[in-house]
This record gives structure tokens, sequence and C-alpha cells, in this order.
């Protein structure tokens, strides 16, 4: 921006967020490249400052005083932009200097090189601006992994090397159709049901007592071989394909012994129905026909395509959590540019840019109020009904409702920095991570298919040596059924299910758990150590109380240390400006303002001198600071107030104190936490006095104050070296060390960054009570995860070997491998509903 781009009354436009400053007031410039930058804040002029090229042009040709730059599209590269412009209808070169043709549009000189060209762009200026910035960069193709082995990754989608299951996308869009596949699964389950119900009707029809005329026995054969061959080879295909790439790399999954199961079973049949001769009279029943099983192959194809497709259609249903918080951000916002605005796509919104916020329109993106006065629903972060107030200055959040007024905003953050992508993000993680139960399923994986694959040999052999005649069929018929219904799907899914679905529960509910293994580990957790201010406080001081000593009243008071603090930028100062302006009174500039190295500011209001600060200020201002004024001050310290004094004149005229509130739901949070059975401890960088004034306030015992940040992280390991499990609950930078040494790091939502990365939990609401919820929902998890697993366990336990034909010696009974396919599928089916019912347990709070 050039100086031609300041305003000509003496106000310049803020290059970051567009504002208009008063130069002559502006306390934020930068110089660059020769000129002077000025800004509306210290956050503008630090993001300047860091990258002034990203927000400055390369000046360009004015058509006199008071015109701003040409669009970046109108640069010629390679050409001098002070001599050569680009023509945006027809694209041609044009002498600014020589052409009467330009127009001025949205702050921006655009230079045609004839009257037609100006014309057209009057008529219709969309149709030929460009975006003058720089374009987002391309969005690579999304990473697939597999939900029973996260480790597994790849761009596209795919089957698992190690146990052939399709891979899913890490992250949900909303711009996928995932139905179509759905569908498509679907019309193909039903395609092989239709192939397979005659097929299986000719074969069981016989076992009715229902003969055959001679004449159509083979025409019947033909039938239930051509429809159960294409269920085999066309229906089976992707089985076969998965088992035998868990073949290259020696990894045998349960597509290998379904691949094993079908493929001997339609092979076997094939060759009995069109070489029968082959065959010795072992293979022969009493009629001397050597049977086939054409209608079990196709059963078991089409019974393992079913419990596919249910399989997939419930783990969909895991993925709602994200889907939801997807859907909660607007595709486009309303940029304003100079005089002019225009929606754009989200994904086309920058850091800098001013955006408008109309009535019942959500909030696109991360950012901070510029003007107007609106409530904004947060329900999605906060859970609570009740719409936020906000006004200038105030912080907005991406996926936030506006209810009733218009609202501009500059943006702060996009794209993956926002906080709803980063609940995303986060919630995505914990849900393809690893519990450690996991460790058990994934033990028994390691040797369970070798050894289903040993246990149908020694049933085969069994049945082929003692087994009834025909022996080699009734051994075939074991052995298949044996590698069907001891496919490892429930197991492999037992935990990672569950976890999805409680990350997904508790992400809906303001929990946000970085990984599997803090959902687990939540449930031990015995000690809480909680900092004070952010977590046990709200984090913003206010005015506690004003004492008056002279003859001033206190309306007066506080309109004096407010018209001095107005110029400070002190957490304090915010304080005293807020109750002022809350009572409404009549604040001014005051003059000859200086910041003093003793621990506080004065300056001149009206025609008073006033100063404003610690005991330590009075004392070196030689105010008079008696015994009773130190008892008074005490007295209000004991109360967890900092207290500040104002002198008028030099003499010393009231005591102010400011507290830190304790947020209204926190002595409730501490009475549950502590009737759970947890001890509580406060670990506070505060003074003695104030922690102990609000340790005595909510019933804590255990104060350790005036902790350093190493200091925090050493109280920790002390408490874990006592066999504790301990979890600390903190919101600042000085909390991270001792975040990251505890057991369970707690985050409150309204903290740092630095807090956030070094917590296993973030409460997104920063209410304590979010605590008691968590712990809750890790209990019911590792609880529906022990199910899971004693199912999955018990189902194999049973079903193998009844598959191998245990039963037969008792009861002569013997499975189908029809029915150990059905059973396999509905097993896997059983752990994902049982995973599913932890979506609709106890609402939780964070």
């Amino acid at each position: 921006m050039s100086s031609c781009c300041q305003a000509m009354n003496g106000e310049a436009r803020d290059p970051i967020c567009g504002m208009q400053v008063d130069k002559a007031q502006a306390r934020h410039r930068s110089d660059y490249q020769g000129r002077t930058f000025y800004f509306c804040c210290a956050g503008c002029k630090a993001k300047f400052d860091a990258e002034p090229g990203r927000y400055v042009s390369p000046p360009n040709v004015t058509a006199g005083p008071g015109l701003h730059r040409m669009p970046l599209a109108a640069h010629v590269h390679g050409a001098d932009s002070a001599t050569v412009a680009k023509d945006p209808v027809c694209g041609m070169t044009v002498d600014p200097a020589a052409t009467p043709y330009h127009v001025e549009r949205e702050g921006h000189v655009h230079y045609f090189c004839a009257a037609s060209c100006k014309q057209k762009f009057v008529a219709h200026p969309a149709m030929y601006l460009q975006e003058r910035r720089m374009p987002a960069p391309a969005v690579p193709g999304a990473t697939y992994t597999c939900p029973m082995h996260p480790e597994i990754q790849q761009e596209g989608p795919g089957d698992c090397p190690k146990c052939g299951m399709a891979l899913e996308p890490m992250m949900p869009s909303l711009d996928v159709d995932d139905s179509v596949e759905l569908r498509a699964m679907q019309r193909r389950l039903w395609s092989l049901a239709g192939l397979t119900l005659p097929v299986f009707v000719l074969a069981m029809l016989p076992h009715a007592g229902m003969r055959w005329p001679m004449a159509w026995t083979a025409a019947v054969g033909w039938i239930e071989a051509v429809l159960a061959s294409i269920v085999v080879l066309w229906g089976g295909a992707p089985s076969f394909a998965r088992g035998w790439r868990s073949l290259r790399p020696w990894q045998p999954n349960m597509y290998t012994l379904i691949a094993v199961g079908t493929g001997v079973a339609w092979l076997y049949s094939t060759l009995a129905f069109l070489l029968p001769a082959l065959f010795p009279s072992a293979f022969r029943d009493g009629h001397g026909q050597v049977a086939v099983y054409f209608e079990s192959a196709a059963v078991i194809v089409t019974l393992v395509t079913l419990g596919d497709f249910l399989e997939w259609r419930a783990r969909r249903r895991t993925g709602a959590a994200l889907q939801a918080l997807l859907g909660l951000a607007p595709k486009t916002a309303r940029r304003i540019s100079g005089d002019a605005e225009r929606d754009v796509p989200v994904d086309d919104v920058h850091v800098g840019d001013v955006l408008r916020i109309r009535p019942g329109e959500k909030v696109p993106v991360d950012g901070v109020v510029l003007s107007g006065n609106s409530q904004v629903d947060e329900s999605m972060l906060t859970g609570e009904p009740m719409p936020v107030e906000k006004e200038s200055g105030d912080a907005l959040t991406g996926g936030t409702l506006n209810r009733d007024g218009a609202l501009t905003m500059r943006v702060e953050k996009t794209g993956a920095s926002t906080m709803l992508a980063q609940i995303v993000a986060q919630v995505a993680q914990a849900q393809r991570s690893k519990a450690p139960l996991q460790r058990v399923a994934d033990q028994v994986a390691a040797w369970f298919v070798p050894g289903v694959m040993v246990v149908a040999a020694l049933a085969f052999a069994a049945w082929a040596w003692l087994g009834p005649e025909p022996r080699f069929a009734h051994a075939l018929i074991a052995a298949v059924s044996v590698l069907i219904i001891a496919c490892p799907c429930a197991l492999g899914l037992a935990t990672p299910i569950s976890i999805m679905v409680a990350s997904g529960r508790g992400a809906q509910q303001g929990l946000l758990f970085k990984d599997a293994a803090a959902i687990e580990a939540m449930r031990e957790v015995d000690t809480l150590v909680l900092d004070k201010t952010g977590t046990l406080t709200e984090g913003k001081p206010s005015l506690a109380a004003i004492v008056p000593l002279g003859g001033h009243s206190r309306s007066e008071l506080l309109a004096l240390a407010a018209s001095l603090e107005r110029s400070s930028e002190h957490p304090l100062a915010k304080a005293i400006l807020h109750a002022a302006k809350d009572e409404q009174l009549e604040i001014v500039d005051a003059a000859d303002f200086r910041v003093l190295a003793g621990g506080g500011v004065s300056g001149r209001v009206g025609q008073q001198h006033v100063a404003f600060g610690n005991a330590r200020l009075m004392q070196e201002l030689d105010i008079e600071w008696d015994q009773a004024t130190q008892a008074k001050a005490d007295t209000l310290r004991s109360d967890g107030a900092t207290v500040m004094a104002l002198a008028v004149d030099d003499k010393l005229a009231a005591l102010f104190a400011v507290s830190d509130r304790i947020k209204p739901d926190t002595p409730k949070a501490i009475a549950g936490l502590k009737a759970a059975g947890m001890r509580i401890v406060m670990l506070t960088g505060d003074n003695a006095i104030t922690a102990q004034s609000v340790a005595r306030a909510l019933d804590i015992d255990e104060v350790h104050a005036d902790a350093s940040p190493t200091a925090k992280a050493e109280v920790i390991a002390s408490l874990r070296k006592q066999g504790l499990r301990v979890a600390m609950a903190g919101d600042g930078i000085n909390d991270a060390p001792a975040l990251a040494a505890a057991d369970i790091g707690i985050a409150m939502g309204h903290g740092t960054d630095i807090a956030m990365e070094s917590a296993q939990l973030t409460l997104v609401k920063g209410r304590l009570s979010g605590i008691l919820h968590a712990r809750s929902l890790s209990q019911a998890t590792v609880h529906n995860i022990r199910q899971n697993l004693f199912f999955a366990f018990a189902y194999n336990a049973l079903g193998v070997p009844v598959a191998a034909g245990a039963l037969y010696p008792l009861f002569g009974m013997t499975l189908s491998p029809m029915i150990a396919a059905l059973a396999m599928s509905l097993s896997s089916v059983s752990v994902v509903s049982n995973a599913l019912r932890l979506r609709k347990g106890e609402r939780v709070a964070g």
C-alpha cells in the first residue's frame, strides 16, 4: 500500500483487517519499503511485521491522487508494472498513461484498450474480476486407513494388507456421498441372493423327499453349477483377491480363510460334477453318487457379502459424530472488499479478511468482532442453549450461529487451524489410535489364522480316517466349516469399534480425547491436580470492591481510575474499565500518561493528578500508607483479591480490590469429584494468601502455591512416585510441563494451544464437571471393549470345535458351512451393534 492509498482526511486503511485508522492517533505503525503503514491494534501490526510481503503488493500505476493500486491480476510478469497494465477483458497490455479508458472498482483501477472492453467490464464486472490472492494449495488425495489396523495408511481407497478389510478415509468429508457405495453394495447383495436362492432350493428339495425325473437331473445339475459358479467367481472375487494378497507378505487373515473355504468347496464340487469318475468310492454315497456342494459355496459367498454389508453400514454410523461436526461449518462467507461485498467459498477466505455475518447465518471461520452487536448461539461448543452477547473485540468461533444482529469480523484462523477443524482432527486421531487393550486381540490374531488352518487340517484328517461314509465328503465339509466360522473379524473389531464410538460420543458433548490410551486410562485416575486461574476460576479479573479513604465518592473514584487506565493494556485495567462501563460512568482521556516502573501508572485527569498502582508504588511516590490502610488491604487479600491503590493529588484516595471469581459450577464439580473418591490438589503459581482463600471456598485441603512451571511438574512426579494415578487440569503455557508429566493431562478449552497440545483430554466447555463425565465415559468404554472381546473369544472358542465335529460323537450333529457362514457374519455385526450402545449412554459435558 503506497501513500496514495491513504485517505485524504488523515485516515489510513489497516492493510491486515481493512479498518480505517486515524493516523494522528494510531499507536501502531510500521515502515516498509519507504512507506508508513498504520494499524488498528498490536495484533495486526505483529502479523504485518512477520510477513509484510503477504499484505503489500508492488506499487502500481495510479490515475491521480487518491486512487488505489490495481489488482494483482493486472500485473504483467516480466514487464515494468509502472508502465504496463493488462486489460481484464481481452488480456491485452495497456499503457495506463496513454489510454483514456479506465474504471475504479472496489478500490482498484482497471485499464482498457478500447471503449468496448470498458463497456463489457462495466456491464458484467464479476465475469472479468479474478481472485487477487494466491490460490490455496491443492488438497492432496484423501488418506485411507484400516479400522482394525490404524498403522496402515495410504493415499486413496484400497484393501488392508493385514486383514483385507476395505480401507476408510481418515477424515470424513461432506463432499463424498458414501451412500452411493452403500447402494452399490446393496445391489450386489440382492443380485447374489437372487442367484443363490434357486441353487439352494434345487439342492434342498431332494433332502425333503422330492426326486427329480431322470430327464431333469442333468438340467438341474447344470443350473446349480452355472448359477453357483457365477456367485462364487463374481460375488466372491473380492474375497479371493484379498485372500491372495494376504499370502504374498504371509499375513493370513479372515479373507484367507473365506477364500480357502469357498474355493475348496466350489473346486471340489466342479470336479465332482464334471469328472465324477476321478473320485474313489470313499467319496461316493450309498447310491454311488459323488456329492456336490455348490449350494454351500454359493450361500457362503452370499452370507459373507451380507455380513460385509451389515458391518459396513454399521461402521458408517460410528463416524456420524464427525459428520455432524463437519456439517456445522457453512460453505460460503460474505467478504467485504472496500465498498463492495460478495459471497465466496470458505476455502477462499484468508487471515485478515473482513467478513459480514448477517442475522441467522453461521460464523464461517474463527475471528474477532470488528463492529456490530448480536447474540451468538455457541451451543455447539458449550452445550448451553442461551446465546452469548458479542460486540467489538469479542472472539467468534466458526460454526456458531449468529442470532439477531449484524456483525463484521476480522478473520484470525482458517482451514485446519480453526477450532472446529482441530476438534474434528483430534477426534479422528483418537478414533484411529489403539487402546492398550487392543494388545490382547493383536497377540491372539498373530497366531489365530495359522492355528485355524491347522485345526481345519486336523478336522479333515480325523473325519477322513474315522468318519462315516462318504468319509472324504464329510471331511471336506468339516474343514470348510472350521475355516468359515473362525473368521477373526469380530476379534479385530472388538476394541477399535468401541474407541471410534466413544470418541465421537465425547466430541458431541465437548470431551476431546487425544487417543485411545487416554480413553482407557481416564477410568483409573484417583488424584486430580488443579490449576487455579482459568481452571477453578474464570481467569478474567473483575472489580470486587472499592474502599474509599478520603472525601471522594465511589463513582468519582471509579471514573478517575478508569480514565487513567484507559491507556493501559494491563489485565487489571480491563477489569476497571469494564466496571466503569457497566455503571455508565463518563471516562475521559488522561493527559501526561506514564507507565511507572514501580508497578502502576500516573497521569492528569482534568485538573487532578492521579496515580494508580500497588502499595510499593505508593511508597515510592511518598504517599502515606499507614497501618490501618495495610490492615484493610490484608483483609481484601485474604478474600483472594489483588489490591491496588488510587492516589489523587498526592493523597491516598481509595483501595481497589480486583479478583478472579470462582466459576459458578466449580463448587458442585469439586464436591462430585471428592464424592467419587478422588484426591483433590490445588497447584498454582499464585501467592499463598490468594490460593488458600480459593481453597477454603472450595473445601480443598491440599494446596501448593507460588509454584513455577518446573515446580509444578516436580509435584506431579512426586505424586506419581507414591503410586497414584494423577490427572492434571490447567489452561496456561505454565501448565504445559505439568500436563505432560501427569498420567492424564486435561486442558481447558479456552486455554492456550501449548496446553492443549500437552494434554490427553481437552474440555471444550472448560468445566470441571466434564472430568467426572469423561471418567464415566472411560469406564463405560472399557467395559464395552471387554464385552466385545469376551463375545469374540467365546464365539470362536465354541464355534470352532462345533464346526470341527465335536458334537457328532454325542448327538450325531454336524455344522453345515452355510450355518457357519451365517454365524461368522452375525458375530461381527453383534460386536459393532454392542459398541454402538455407547452412543446412547448418559449425557456427558465438558
